[in-house]
Formats: structure tokens, sequence, C-alpha cells
């Protein structure tokens, strides 16, 4: 029920940040395209500097980030904290809490990470140019995907929102398992044993009831910065850190009622209606506030808070800068076996994985058919999971970054094509085999 309360009250929101991530990917691309395109990648290379003395802290082994490396470096790690939450929230009381739930969406998502890599290895066989973007084509982007699926309305069931939601987030935690171990380098482990410490320090702070956003904010761009010098890369820092949040809210629902029902039974009432509350008024008010505070958790909050920065901030900004794809490089340069691989294993693979794994496992058995579903809008949800988009593009620039620059404009081409014709053949597959519900 909490899943579904969250799916309703953002879906408007869902469908907003994708339009928003779409227009700014357009636009990186008209510009990239442009005569503007020089001042667009001077942009990016454009060096950023927060100095006290000598020391730099947007600086990674002794070199200044630049707009892009802080960006992808930097900003990405407050998304990849958000989603961080959002997969310990659904493993603490969400559709992966327990196995029953957790069974069929992860058997999808494994469906959905393993036909993609295999058929961009088909493509670009290992040891071929490009092999090393194996991972590109894994991932689902959960707002794009959720983003279609809301401009549907109520004609899709709330058992496919949840089922997308879960193997999404599944998605999610490999293409994070993928980061942290195939693409850190040189690692040196100083800087992670002094993170480690200070992640122990948050855990046990958590522990004896220690809430403060703040402490916890600060002690994080200090581990951010540690991880940025280690060797492993920085983003997986905020997907830790997300796990030292405490999950437990201070004050239960039950005591909350009972303060907010004394509060109200001596709040003082004036005999005349007046614009001005008094002080006592105003201190019952606050007594309100404050437990109201303190009966959400310190991880619904923050997941909550971060929502507004990194939809409509942060994701756009990562678009901008990293979907700039340039089509005039020439029509062989532009798909070559990056590109296809890419834009098959997202439309093909992730579709076939997640749609065959799906039936294999309710055939045999092994786990049941949700209420709601049919192979036919079965079909529909698998093409949405096609919809790399984020975490597709931030792997390819792990993959190739400006070593590969040929490679990358090839990955980023197949990329979009392959999300876009996704979330198009889903969203008219599911138009076609949903009926609208009467309100």
């Amino acid at each position: 029920m909490t899943l579904f309360r969250n799916l309703k009250i953002t879906s408007s929101a869902n469908v907003t940040a994708s339009v928003l991530l779409f227009l700014a990917a357009i636009l990186a691309a008209i510009i990239a395209n442009s005569s503007a395109a020089p001042a667009y990648q001077a942009l990016l290379g454009h060096e950023l500097h927060l100095q006290i003395g000598s020391f730099n802290l947007f600086s990674h082994n002794g070199h200044s980030l630049r707009l892009l490396e802080f960006i992808n470096d930097g900003l990405m790690t407050i998304f990849f904290l958000m989603v961080g939450l959002e997969i310990k929230r659904e493993l603490l009381v969400g559709e992966l809490s327990s196995f029953r739930k957790a069974a069929l969406p992860f058997i999808a998502a494994c469906g959905g990470m393993c036909l993609p890599v295999l058929i961009y290895m088909l493509i670009c066989p290992p040891g071929s140019p490009g092999s090393q973007g194996v991972a590109i084509p894994m991932a689902t982007d959960i707002a794009f995907s959720l983003g279609v699926l809301s401009l549907l309305g109520s004609r899709v069931p709330l058992c496919l929102k949840i089922f997308l939601t879960a193997f999404a987030v599944v998605d999610d935690i490999g293409g994070i398992l993928v980061i942290a171990i195939f693409y850190s380098s040189h690692v040196a482990y100083g800087y992670l044993l002094v993170a480690a410490a200070l992640y122990l320090a948050l855990y046990l702070l958590g522990r004896r009831g220690v809430t403060n956003m703040v402490l916890f904010s600060v002690v994080g761009l200090v581990i951010w910065y540690l991880f940025l010098q280690s060797g492993v890369h920085s983003t997986i820092s905020g997907v830790i850190l997300a796990f030292m949040v405490p999950a437990k809210p201070r004050l239960n629902v039950g005591k909350y009622i009972e303060r907010i029902r004394s509060t109200i039974a001596g709040f003082p009432v004036m005999e005349s209606e007046s614009i001005v509350l008094t002080n006592e008024q105003i201190a019952k008010l606050k007594e309100v506030e404050s437990a109201s505070d303190r009966v959400i958790s310190p991880l619904q909050s923050m997941e909550d808070n971060l929502h507004g920065v990194v939809n409509f901030l942060i994701l756009p900004l990562f678009a901008f800068v990293n979907a700039g794809v340039m089509f005039n490089a020439g029509s062989g340069d532009l798909l070559g076996t990056v590109g296809l691989g890419a834009a098959v294993g997202l439309l093909v693979g992730k579709f076939v994985g997640i749609y065959l794994f799906t039936w294999l496992s309710v055939k045999i058995r092994l786990t049941p058919m949700p209420v709601g579903m049919t192979w036919k809008n079965l079909a529909g949800v698998s093409l949405l999971g096609g919809i790399g988009f984020t975490v597709s593009l931030f792997i390819a620039n792990l993959s190739f970054g400006a070593e590969y620059p040929l490679l990358l404009n090839q990955a980023k081409f197949g990329i979009l094509s392959g999300s876009i014709l996704s979330g198009l053949l889903g969203y008219m597959v599911l138009m076609l085999t949903t009926k609208k519900v009467s309100t």
C-alpha cells in the first residue's frame, strides 16, 4: 500500500521529470550539431575550483575536475544516494522485502540484464573495439519508464506499476555492482579505510538515535572526496551512505497520535477569531510540527527531499552534458557496432529477457502471475524496460570517456535510439492491450 500511494502521488511528477529530461537531451543534441558546438565543448571542459589555500575539494589526483566530470562524478553521487535510499526502502518494507514479493521481479531483472549483455557481445565480441561497453544496455531508467507508464493513467493496472518499479530497482542494484566492480582501477586502500571508519561512525550514531541530516551530509561529502581519490568510482559512496541513513522514525505513530490529541485538547481557543495567533497558539502548533517531523523516518525524509533536486535539476543537467550525440560524424561512424549493440541490446535484449524469464518462471510454477497482469500487457512493460537512458549514458561515459570519442558518440546514439523506440513501442502496446478505467 505504501508503494501504491507513492505511485499515485508521483505519477504526474514522473511525467514532468521525464519530459524535462527528454528536452534536455534534445537540446544537447541540437547544440552539439550547431555552430555553438565549440562553445558547448569548451563549457564541458571548464575547470572548477573550490579551494581553501592549496586544497581543492573539486580535484582528482591533483587535477581539477572539469564541469563534465563534476556533474558525472559529483552531482550524480546525489542521484545514486537517492537510488540507494529507494533500494533500502524497497528491501525493508517494499516489493523486495520478502522472497514472495521479490522473486518474480528479481527473475525478470536477471533476464533483462543477461540478454542485453549477450546481444551486445554478439555484435561487439570480447577483444573488439567497443567491447568494454558491454554493460551499457543492462539498466532500466526507472524515472523515464514510470513517466511513460504514467501517461496511460488509470488504464495501467497497479500490478504493472509495482512490477516495473521492482525489477527496475533490481536493475539499479545490478548497475551499481557493475560500476563498483568493473569501473574501479588503481585502488588506494588508505582512502577507503578512512571512508569505512566514517561509515561506521555514522552507523553507530544512527543506532544511538542521531538523525541530524546536516551531519550525515557533511560526513557524506568528506566520504565522497575520499572515494574520488581512492580509485573506486565516487558515485558508489552515495549508495553506501544511503544504507547508513536511519530507517526508523524517532517517534512511532501510536505515540504521535497520542501527542497530537493531547496538543489539540490543550489548544487555546480565542473568543473572537483573529488573523494573528497568540504566542501560546504558536507554541502548540510548533509542538505539532516537531512531532510530525519526528514521526517521518530520516530515510523517507531524505528521499522525499532529494526527489525534486535530482529529477528537476541533476538529471536534466546530466542529460544536457552527456546526450550531445553528433550526427555529422558520418552515417557509418554514427551507428557502428557500439551503437548497434546498445540499441539492439535495449530494444530487443531487454524485451526478450524480461518477458522470457517471467514467462518461464510462471510456466514452471516458480512464481505466480500477479493478479491483473496478462501476457499482453507484460509485453508492453517489458518493452518499457528497454528505456536505459540515464544509467546507460553513465556507463557509456565510464566505458569510453574522452579517450574514445567516436565510440562514445556511437554509444550515445544507440542509447537514445533504443530508449526512444522502446518507450514508443511500449506505450503503443499498453495502449492497445489495456482498457481505460472509468472513475
